[in-house]
C-alpha cells in the first residue's frame, strides 16, 4: 500500500515537473537571422556562397582555402536541402515510460544526450551515405514553421519507425513491397541510400528497443550514477555513445567504434570522442 502511495506521489512529481519544464523551456522567440550575403556559409565542411554562382568571386584571401576539401555553391536551395538533410534531435515529450521512473519526457534535462546523439548520427551519415548524399524529399516536407512542424509533422515522420521498433526487435525498415516500388522509382544506388538512411534514424528512435534511443543511453548512464532526469555533462554523454556502440548488435554497426579521448584535466568540456570506422 504504501510503495503504491510513493508511486502516486512519484507520478504527481514527474507530472509537475513536465509541466514546468515545458513552461520554461518551450518559449519560441521568433528572431529574424540576419548574415551578409557576401560571406560564405560553411556547413559541415561544404562552403555555400550566395552573392553569385561564380566560384571565383569568392575571396579566400589571407586563407589556406586551397586546402580546404569544400564544395562551393551559390545555390540557396541546395543549402536548404543540405541542412534539412541533417538528422535533428532535441527534447520530445509522449515517449514510452523510461524504466525506473515515470518520466515520458526528456524537456529539461535531455538536452546533452540529444547532442551527442545528433554528434552520433551525423558520423553514421557520413560513413554510410558520404558527405555528398541528401535527403532527396528535404525540400517536400510541409512549412518549416517551428511550431506547426515539430508538432505535427515530426510526430508522423516518427511514428511508423518506433511502431516497428516497438513491434520486433530488428524491424524491417522498408517491406517487400515498399523496397520493390522504391527500386521501380529509382536505381540501386539510391535505393541502398534510402534503406540506410531509415536505418540510421531507426537507430535514434525514443523507443526502448533503438541501439541508440534515449531509453537505451539512460541505461548505461546508470552505470555511471546518472538517472532519469539527471544533468548529464558531455564526459557522460561521450562514455555512454561509446558503449552503446559497443554494445549494439545490428550486424551493420559492428567494427565500428567510438574512441573517447581524455587529457586528464577533470575538466567535462576536455572530453572528446571520435567515431572510427
Amino acid at each position: 500500500m504504501e510503495a503504491a502511495g510513493t508511486d502516486e506521489v512519484e507520478k504527481i512529481k514527474s507530472k509537475f515537473m513536465s509541466a514546468w519544464n515545458n513552461m520554461k523551456y518551450s518559449w519560441v522567440l521568433k528572431t529574424k537571422t540576419y548574415f551578409s550575403r557576401n560571406s560564405p556559409v560553411f556547413l559541415l565542411g561544404k562552403c555555400y556562397h550566395f552573392k553569385s554562382d561564380e566560384p571565383g568571386e569568392l575571396s579566400t584571401e589571407g586563407s589556406n582555402f586551397d586546402q580546404i576539401n569544400a564544395e562551393i555553391s551559390g545555390n540557396v536551395e541546395e543549402f536548404r536541402k543540405d541542412f534539412i538533410s541533417r538528422i535533428w534531435l532535441t527534447y520530445r515529450e509522449e515517449f514510452p515510460q523510461i524504466r525506473g521512473s515515470a518520466l515520458t519526457t526528456d524537456c529539461g534535462w535531455g538536452c546533452t544526450l540529444r547532442t551527442g546523439q545528433m554528434l552520433l548520427a551525423q558520423g553514421l551519415m557520413l560513413h554510410f551515405l558520404g558527405r555528398a548524399w541528401v535527403w532527396p524529399d528535404a525540400l517536400d516536407i510541409e512549412s518549416s514553421d517551428s511550431e506547426s512542424w515539430t508538432a505535427h509533422t515530426v510526430k508522423k515522420l516518427t511514428a511508423s519507425l518506433e511502431a516497428s521498433l516497438t513491434a520486433e526487435r530488428e524491424p524491417k525498415i522498408l517491406s517487400n513491397h515498399q523496397e520493390r516500388t522504391l527500386r521501380r522509382n529509382c536505381g540501386d544506388s539510391e535505393t541502398r541510400n534510402e534503406v540506410y538512411h531509415r536505418k540510421i534514424i531507426s537507430w535514434f528512435g525514443d523507443s526502448p528497443l533503438a541501439a541508440f534511443g534515449l531509453h537505451q543511453l539512460i541505461e548505461y548512464g546508470k552505470k555511471s550514477g546518472k538517472m532519469a532526469g539527471d544533468w548529464y555533462g558531455p564526459a557522460v554523454v561521450a562514455h555512454i555513445l561509446r558503449k552503446a556502440v559497443e554494445e549494439a548488435r545490428d550486424p551493420e554497426l559492428q567494427g565500428v567504434t567510438v574512441y573517447v579521448a581524455q587529457d586528464c584535466t577533470g575538466k567535462c568540456c576536455d572530453c572528446r570522442f571520435w567515431l572510427t570506422l
